[in-house]
């Protein structure tokens, strides 16, 4: 277990409650009241740590290395019955973004989602979950398969930004993703969108635009990371806490501008903490955000998503 800067008192009780059961159950010596004040000690840390959290703690927690993945969540829902689908038809088969077709209880769902790796080798093949245009092409692709056989569309969000290289650029970046916004605006479909860890500038909207945008308690949702604000800003990344607060990054901040919809309680101590409790509560959101729009027609849907990214930002003096 990793544990962050924040989370230190966190360790040290936890490695005290270990050494009082390892010194139980080693000797003859009765420990049971001196781990229950450990226990008790522990909980109430927990409590007052992860009560409130500043911005700059979520992002901390979106990233931790312990944190499930797309994969993860379409693993532990879907279970063996998804089918990965491959390539652009155009260029390749980006490893960032993958998708594919899967069932959640009785309904067929598309899932697509940016992949990040969990050691060097697979962060290297997965582009550290950076999409090139031909993973927003696929991307799409995969959208147009499921609109064509009235498959709902589900997609889960967790990158640093699109790739930034030069060939990804020469590619056409900027138009890959400006396509998907428009074609998702417009897709006949149920669109689900689940930001499960980071979700960052124009990588994350190129599969953003839904009908429902669900957040997970300590993810976050921006124009840039706060390193880069702050890089920019301050010509430093020192000021990193500063720029998080000021960019009203994390979900409660989104929920307040009306720029998402719901937001998905954690378990205690985030994620990773309580995988199968996470796990379970983005599927029931998945299922209840599609009973939703199930029985809309096409047009209805449309106009119903339309409406909602144009009522955005508008405000009266």
């Amino acid at each position: 277990m990793e544990y962050l800067d924040f989370e230190l008192p966190i360790k040290e009780l936890e490695e005290q409650y270990q050494k009082a059961c390892n010194i139980g159950s080693e000797s003859n010596v009765d420990v049971t009241a001196t781990c229950k004040q450990i226990e008790k000690k522990l909980a109430e840390t927990k409590k007052k740590i992860y009560k409130d959290l500043t911005a700059w703690q979520r992002v901390q927690l979106s990233r931790h290395p312990n944190r499930p993945y797309t994969l993860d969540y379409i693993n532990a829902i879907c279970g063996n019955t998804f089918l990965e689908l491959h390539g652009d038809r155009t260029v390749k088969d980006d490893k960032a973004m993958i998708g594919g077709l899967g069932k959640i209880g009785d309904q067929s769902f598309m899932l697509i989602g940016q992949q990040k790796g969990f050691n060097t080798k697979t962060r290297q093949y997965r582009n550290f979950g950076m999409a090139n245009p031909e993973g927003y092409r696929k991307a799409l692709r995969l959208m147009k398969s499921a609109e064509k056989f009235g498959v709902p569309v589900v997609t889960l969000v967790d990158t640093p930004g699109a790739y930034p290289g030069l060939e990804a650029e020469e590619r056409g970046q900027g138009e890959a993703i400006a396509r998907n916004i428009m074609e998702m605006t417009r897709l006949k479909v149920p669109i689900i969108v689940v930001i499960i860890g980071e979700g960052a500038s124009g990588g994350a909207l190129g599969i953003g635009v839904g009908d429902k945008v669900l957040m997970l308690e300590n993810t976050w949702y921006s124009v840039i990371s706060p390193e880069s604000c702050s890089s920019i800003l301050w010509r430093s990344w020192e000021y990193k806490e500063i720029a998080a607060e000021a960019l009203k990054l994390t979900a409660k901040d989104m929920k307040k501008q009306k720029l998402i919809d719901e937001i998905v309680k954690e378990p205690l101590g985030g994620a990773h903490s309580n995988r199968e409790e996470t796990f379970e509560a983005v599927k029931n959101a998945i299922i209840s955000s599609y009973d939703e729009f199930k029985n809309l027609s096409p047009t209805e849907l449309v106009n119903k998503r339309i409406d909602k990214y144009l009522d955005m930002g508008v405000y009266k003096s």
